[in-house]
């Protein structure tokens, strides 16, 4: 138990020890003196009263058988007047001064508590009366002719008592004193002698935590030949023998810090709890959180549950049977990235003993990216042969589209039909038409001129809404259009085509519950340089947004919020193509979750006049998929 203010030095606690002990002992010894001293001088006390109240006793006798009263003031006076006495008196039977040594009580009678005694003093003896604590008394009957007289009484000096007793503690005291600042004076010696080693000693290891590699403060000096000479000759050999581990420890430690930190994989160690001990800077970043964030904490502390209780599984495995595990595929959602997550891992034991593993190992390799590349490159294959099968088809329909079309207009020239036919042959040819139209919009988005031409925006936007239209129709959305006619602008049709149609379609998407859809186009100039003209879009929608994560991520390729029917492929192609047309794209979005009106808008800016690319492919591939 720690003594609070108790001091730390060895020299100054030996110091304190043996001054208390010594001065506990000096008290119990002035206690045990001080019981004896009193104790004697009671017993002295009751010899001395009783032999002075004899002789006061006895010399009144004497003086009465002699005729000679006076003698008994006399002697009164005398005994009255020696060192250990406060009074000395001679009653009568009856407790009535007779003579005293003070003379100021001749006459008067005694008080009650020695007039009680008087029954009692009825032998030819010495009595020794304690009235209280040191005030004491000796009395003895004073005969004449075996006929009771009076009394002899003889009362101590209390001082006189006392200051023996003090006397005889001054002396002890000073003894004490002396013995005590010997004692100190040869303790002080004594703990030098000892100190001194260990303070080196001290001083040497303070120095060898301070700089674990300094050679200055060793090999210590060894100062004395005992048993701390031993234990410093001792620590020198210990200090040699860890310079010589360290050595090879710190190469060691060395090597292993530069693979962990360097390591093209991600590397973790997790105790029994599942806690992390270190994580490697690839690790981190494969998880999107900070180092600091690891150490200590547990697996769905740190990690989505679903992607934690795998790794806690496979983890908690090793630690139960001390066999490693390899090549599990843990997959999950990472929801700082806000994308699904492919993990390759292994994990292995590793012993500080033979008998137990003391942690686990874990090895993780991303294969997100790879995973969504060959699911991305899938569904692009699919579109791409989609696409081509959907130009066949459509060149294919325009041939018997081309004859259904000059046989209803045969039958609506033909004399004898009755006006309802009529009125039927119409429909079919206006359905026929339109037919037509989206087997020729078709075309446009698989077929790329290969140099950009002077395209009607009206036109443009107008054939993407009509792929859209029977979705636009079942949603219940309403689609404002707020373009000229008579807008053109230089550029890929195909290509702004696909844009349109991936940016319409998100829009579509956000709003599954009905809503407005809003298309704007006009002239304007660019924002960062006025001094370019060109056409500015806009489409707005009132759907349920982006939250500010989502939009830092929309340009990135296979990012997608769409896990079963988007590619992530969309928006990526839409800014590639903005950007090959020299143009400018902005989004402005609210989300939903966070209250008040949603919706998104995107604004595009176009040049007038594009760089025509070195090598344009004469095809482009369709992909109408978007975020």
């Amino acid at each position: 138990m720690k003594v609070r203010g108790w001091p730390r030095s060895i020299r100054i606690q030996l110091l304190c020890g043996l001054v208390l002990l010594e001065a506990l002992s000096l008290l119990l010894f002035v206690f045990v003196l001080r019981r004896q001293q009193t104790r004697e001088g009671y017993e002295r006390a009751q010899q001395r009263l009783e032999h002075q109240a004899t002789s006061v006793a006895v010399q009144a006798e004497q003086a009465l058988q002699d005729a000679h009263p006076e003698v008994i003031s006399i002697s009164v006076t005398m005994m009255g007047q020696a060192p250990s006495v406060d009074t000395a008196r001679v009653t009568d039977s009856q407790g009535k001064v007779l003579f005293a040594s003070d003379g100021l009580s001749v006459g008067q009678p005694l008080r009650p508590q020695q007039l009680a005694l008087i029954p009692r003093l009825n032998q030819n003896k010495a009595y020794f009366i304690p009235l209280s604590a040191g005030d004491w008394e000796g009395v003895r009957p004073i005969y004449v002719q075996r006929k009771l007289y009076g009394f002899a009484w003889v009362k101590t000096d209390k001082d006189w008592d006392g200051e023996l007793l003090k006397s005889v503690l001054r002396s002890t005291a000073v003894f004490g004193g002396i013995w005590i600042g010997a004692s100190i004076l040869l303790a002080w010696g004594l703990a030098r002698s000892i100190t001194g080693p260990l303070a080196l000693l001290h001083r040497g290891t303070r120095a060898l935590m301070r700089s674990p590699e300094g050679e200055t403060h060793f090999p210590l000096p060894v100062t004395v030949h005992n048993e701390i000479g031993e234990l410093i000759e001792t620590f020198n050999r210990m200090v040699a023998s860890i310079e010589e581990q360290r050595a090879g420890l710190s190469d060691t430690l060395s090597l292993l810090d530069s693979m962990l930190a360097n390591a093209p994989i991600g590397l973790a160690f997790f105790d029994r709890r599942c806690r992390f001990v270190r994580v490697n800077r690839i690790f981190a970043e494969t998880t999107g959180i900070p180092l600091s964030r690891h150490l200590g904490r547990t697996l769905p502390e740190v990690l989505p549950t679903s992607v934690a209780y795998q790794l806690e599984k496979a983890v908690q495995g090793v630690f139960d049977q001390d066999t490693p595990v390899r090549d599990l595929e843990v997959t999950g959602s990472a929801e700082s990235a806000l994308r699904a997550l492919t993990w390759i891992v292994s994990a292995y034991p590793i012993h500080t003993t033979s008998e137990q593993v003391r942690w686990v190992g874990l090895i993780v390799m991303d294969a997100s990216d790879r995973k969504r590349s060959e699911e991305a490159l899938r569904k692009t294959e699919k579109l791409a042969a989609t696409g081509r099968l959907a130009a066949s088809i459509a060149h294919e329909i325009n041939n018997p589209l081309e004859a259904i079309t000059n046989l209803l207009y045969l039958l609506s020239n033909h004399a004898q039909l009755e006006e309802p036919a009529r009125s039927y042959v119409e429909m079919a040819e206006h359905e026929v038409r339109r037919i037509s139209e989206i087997t020729q919009q078709t075309l446009r988005f698989y077929r790329q001129s290969t140099l950009p031409a002077l395209t009607n925006l009206s036109e443009l936007l107008d054939s993407v809404l009509s792929l859209h239209q029977g979705r636009l129709r079942n949603l219940g959305i309403t689609v404002e259009r707020r373009y000229d006619s008579n807008t053109n602008l230089y550029c890929f049709a195909g290509e702004l085509r696909q844009v349109f149609a991936n940016l319409i379609g998100n829009a579509i998407d956000a709003m599954q519950g009905g809503g407005r859809l809003v298309l704007r186009a006009r002239r304007s100039r660019d924002w960062s340089d006025p001094r370019k003209l060109g056409v500015r879009f806009q489409v707005a929608d009132t759907g349920s947004g982006m939250t500010p994560e989502v939009r830092k991520h929309i340009f990135e390729p296979f990012f997608t919020t769409k896990e079963v029917t988007g590619t992530g492929l969309g928006l990526w192609v839409s800014s590639e193509i903005v950007a090959k047309h020299r143009g400018s794209m902005r989004v402005r979005s609210h989300s939903e979750k966070l209250g008040g009106q949603s919706g998104t808008i995107f604004e595009l800016f176009f040049p007038d006049e594009i760089e025509v690319p070195a090598a344009a492919d004469t095809e482009a591939q369709v992909i109408p998929s978007a975020v």
